[in-house]
């Protein structure tokens, strides 16, 4: 293709003449299309960016979700929110890589300007290209996110018991909103290429592509220096991070911003540094060349890592505190729920008369239970407890007693297997993160005269977190005769219904427990499965959600950015293993020595993240937990979901960039 070069008097109206303009939408289309192959990775990530919005601005107007209760009415400020932080960052992925295009293309447009063009018209020009590829990403990324709107509608429909059917449908003003926001970021990137290019002269634009990073330390000494300060500074962080105050946190966030840049701006001298006092380790296999490969990458792109390995920080932290928090509202509104409609009342004469009117007028019952609650004399269990167990905060000055006929009628209730009195025993039901503690105990109690001896531990779910419910967090059941003189603590009515409690019929039943409430010598609990439920999903939709979805943006965009940035070496990546070749090294040796240079180079980023994040995910779920979370809400278990979403969309970005580099650079 070749553009004459118009005379300055015609430059103007020859550009715009039919047959110029037709070339230069030609030429737009063509470099387009380039882009795309050339950047996969970025059109992808694009892709799901847009489909991920759309989805998300699609809970904003879908009336279904708001109206589920009152709570989700406050899902559109929170998603509105996290918005702003995806949008800024989509920002900065856009500007990143439109600005390292312009890098990479530089020789190119100076040619144009050199046979003709002007300079604003390269700049347009490359605007548009910009805008097809963004076009595209836009149009495809909507029809995704249709089908993962409706995914996650029906995720949200289902924690709160609600019917759903799946339909393909687009949403006008989730649609406008997210073109809205496009729109915005592109011209946003785009303006400042678009200037530069305007302003750049042709030997600036050829030689644009050989413009680095500036170093930021100068010396070589100084590096070594900050190198061993930065690794100081990180365990540092970390360490405040564990303390569990405000202001040790913040200087532990700090440290860590600190540790990460001062490692990657003065790696490329403080690894030298360990090697040249370990020459046998050095010169050992590919160490040389790997290093060599990476320090150099390092030395022209150390803040872009740091920043990097900072988002991946943010990443970690986001997905373990989403699953936490997730894991604790379920916890606790299944320790509350383990009845559909559980009522608790303590003073001098508890009386049910007006909710049991309501329930008999208005709830369905399958079975019911009146029953007491008593208080020991003996405190030896109470006593063993707080010696023995980190989380037991007292609620009792006493051990609290139950009937073995109420909770053998309660078990059936809930559908638990039966259980068998042993005279002389008595039996524990507790919270889950007491059973071990109390199984190393044997301890005998007396009550009434009587010495009983510990019989079996159960832990199932049985409203046990308050005062006026079955025990603070356990309950001694011992038999009926013990307690037959002794007066209750306070009355409980636990009841399996029918149907779930609704929201109207629980609203009464409060209203109920508000004139209870206005006697002095009355304390009253009331919980309803079906409200435990809907709030643990309220919880779940306004924190977890933009929790998880700012992490999976930050992933998408911190790794296309890493996949990027490697495949531009492509070029000398083909060069130095042409070179390898005729230095005798084989295919197989090859590959081997890509594979470490990929290891090292995208595990750099990743790595002190996970150092990080771990240890404060572990500390956060048994902190906020009190210890009781349980199954796969343990602390153990929510680290392992964590790093496996996050390698599980980093891995892809890895295989398709090792793929890619793999085919272009090794020769044949």
């Amino acid at each position: 293709m070749t553009l004459s070069k118009s005379h300055p008097s015609h430059a103007s109206s020859g550009i715009q003449s039919k047959s110029d303009h037709a070339l230069f939408t030609k030429l737009s289309l063509r470099n387009a299309r380039r882009q795309a192959r050339d950047y996969l990775v970025y059109f992808v990530t694009m892709i799901l960016v847009v489909a991920l919005m759309y989805a998300f601005n699609g809970l904003i107007f879908s009336d279904e979700v708001r109206f589920l209760s009152e709570n989700t009415a406050q899902l559109p400020l929170v998603i509105a929110l996290a918005s702003i932080v995806v949008i800024r960052i989509i920002c900065w992925l856009v500007s990143y890589t439109t600005t390292f295009m312009l890098s990479r293309r530089s020789r190119e447009f100076g040619t144009y300007i050199l046979i003709g063009l002007e300079n604003g018209q390269v700049a347009r020009l490359f605007l548009l290209e910009n805008l097809i590829v963004g076009g595209f990403s836009l149009i495809a990324g909507i029809l995704l996110g249709s089908f993962l709107f409706q995914a996650m509608r029906a995720m949200i429909l289902t924690m709160f018991g609600t019917p759903y059917r799946l339909a393909f449908s687009v949403s006008p003003p989730a649609a406008l909103l997210t073109i809205a926001y496009f729109v915005f970021i592109y011209l946003l990137a785009q303006r400042k290429c678009r200037k530069r290019i305007r302003s750049m002269k042709i030997y600036e634009l050829i030689y644009f592509e050989k413009v680095n990073e500036e170093i930021v330390i100068q010396t070589s000494k100084k590096r070594r220096r900050i190198f061993t300060a930065s690794i100081v500074l990180g365990i540092l962080g970390t360490l405040l991070l564990l303390m569990g105050n405000l202001l040790f946190g913040i200087l532990g966030a700090g440290c860590i911003i600190a540790f990460l840049y001062g490692f990657f701006l003065s790696f490329a001298s403080g690894v030298p540094a360990y090697f040249e006092k370990r020459p046998a380790k050095k010169y050992s296999g590919h160490t040389l060349l790997v290093f060599r490969t990476l320090t150099a990458k390092l030395a022209s792109i150390g803040i872009l890592m740091a920043t990097i390995s900072l988002l991946f920080t943010v990443v970690l932290i986001s997905e373990g505190s989403g699953q936490c928090f997730n894991a604790l509202f379920w916890e606790r509104a299944a320790q509350n729920s383990a009845f559909d409609l559980f009522i608790g009342i303590k003073g001098k004469e508890p009386d049910f008369t007006d909710y049991l009117e309501y329930i008999e007028a208005n709830i369905s019952v399958k079975a019911s239970r009146t029953y007491d609650v008593y208080l020991s004399d003996d405190t030896r269990f109470l006593d063993y407890l707080q010696a023995n167990v980190k989380y037991y905060f007292q609620t009792y000055d006493k051990d609290s007693l139950m009937k073995f006929s109420d909770y053998a009628a309660l078990r059936e209730m809930m559908g638990c297997s039966p259980v068998t009195p042993v005279p002389g025993t008595y039996l524990i039901h507790c919270m889950p993160h007491l059973e071990k503690p109390i199984q190393d105990s044997d301890i005998l109690i007396q009550i009434g005269g009587r010495t009983l001896t510990a019989g079996g531990i159960y832990t199932e779910n049985f409203n046990q977190k308050w005062d006026t419910t079955n025990g603070h967090m356990y309950i001694l059941v011992v038999p009926d005769e013990v307690l037959e003189n002794r007066s209750a603590d306070h009355r409980i009515y636990a009841a399996m219904t029918e149907e779930p409690v609704s929201k109207a019929q629980f609203e009464e039943l409060e209203a109920i427990e508000a004139r209870y409430a206005d006697m002095t010598d009355i304390h009253s609990t009331l919980y309803a499965k079906s409200q435990e439920e809907t709030e643990a999903a309220d919880q779940t939709v306004l924190f977890a959600f933009p929790l998880y979805y700012l992490a999976l943006i930050l992933t998408m965009t911190a790794a296309a950015i890493l996949t990027i940035q490697q495949l531009s070496e492509s070029e000398r990546y083909r060069r130095q293993f042409a070179l390898l070749r005729k230095l005798g090294m084989d295919r197989r040796e090859m590959e081997k020595t890509l594979r470490k240079q990929f290891t090292i180079y995208y595990a750099m980023p990743a790595l002190p993240p996970v150092l990080i994040s771990v240890p404060f995910v572990f500390y956060l779920g048994n902190s906020i937990g009190d210890n009781m979370l349980i199954g796969t809400g343990r602390p153990p278990v929510i680290v392992l979901c964590m790093l496996a979403l996050f390698f599980c969309i980093y891995a892809i970005y890895i295989v398709l960039a090792y793929t890619g580099l793999k085919r272009d650079v090794l020769p044949d």
